[in-house]
């Protein structure tokens, strides 16, 4: 049965990539579909959100960018206190701000667009964390692996200021710059809370592959800061608490 459940999740969130399902309706989906089913003494399913902090190497004057990050988990126990711990990121961006402008090909938007103003690199990836999850001392615990991303949008945005802050707009899409897919390492650790068995946690990825197609090498490297909420694990932990 829980063999079975794995599987419809995973046509779920398949389903969910095609059609690009809005995260807060992928949410409302999934919980509709499966509610806590998923959950059992060896499977651990829920939501993970959060923060990251992304950048990109090898362009010298580009600082990092805030995302907000949505998701899915899975907390597979191996043995005792080690799991294997993987998910989805439907909503995950990498990228970089104030990057050096560049010519547009274009006298009417060059004029407008290429001096004076920065320009942010915003790169949307459908990212796949697979760790070792080591928990101990009851509630903390670590882990360790690699991140492997899909990129589906990758958009160079130029912004300028006439009369009010930002108020001219230009998004250039850059996909055909940009390989489709990323992989790196991976690592955190975090904090389990008891009862509720929601995780708080901070991990940061390094990328290891070149995703620019141009001359530039560039890789990319988010420092993220999570928490996960399991859909009616947490019932279940306190309850089993209770028996032991």
């Amino acid at each position: 049965m829980k063999y079975q459940s794995t599987f419809v999740f995973l046509c779920t969130i398949l389903l969910i990539m095609v059609l690009d399902i809005k995260p807060s309706q992928s949410q409302i989906l999934i919980s509709l579909l499966l509610g806590d089913k998923l959950n059992t003494g060896n499977i651990e399913f829920g939501l993970e959100g959060g923060y990251n902090r992304s950048y990109l190497s090898g362009i010298d004057e580009a600082k990092g960018m805030g995302n907000f990050h949505l998701g899915f988990y899975f907390d597979f126990r191996i043995k005792n206190d080690w799991l294997l711990n993987t998910g989805v990121r439907v909503k995950s961006n990498s990228g970089a701000t104030k990057i050096t402008p560049y010519s547009l090909d274009d006298h009417e938007l060059d004029s407008v667009f290429l001096y004076d103003l920065n320009v942010n690199r915003k790169i949307g990836y459908f990212y796949v964390p697979i760790h070792i999850k080591y928990r101990f001392a009851k509630q903390f615990f670590v882990n360790a692996g690699v991140q492997i991303g899909l990129r589906h949008k990758a958009n160079d945005i130029f912004t300028n200021t006439y009369y009010d802050e930002d108020d001219v707009k230009f998004t250039y899409d850059i996909r055909d710059q940009i390989t489709r897919l990323d992989a790196g390492l991976s690592g955190g650790a975090g904090y389990k809370f008891k009862g509720t068995g929601m995780n708080l946690g901070v991990t940061y990825y390094y990328g290891l592959v070149d995703i620019d197609k141009s001359e530039v090498r560039s890789m990319n490297s988010s420092l993220y800061i999570y928490v996960d909420i399991p859909i009616g694990a947490g019932y279940k932990e306190a309850k089993q608490e209770k028996q032991d």
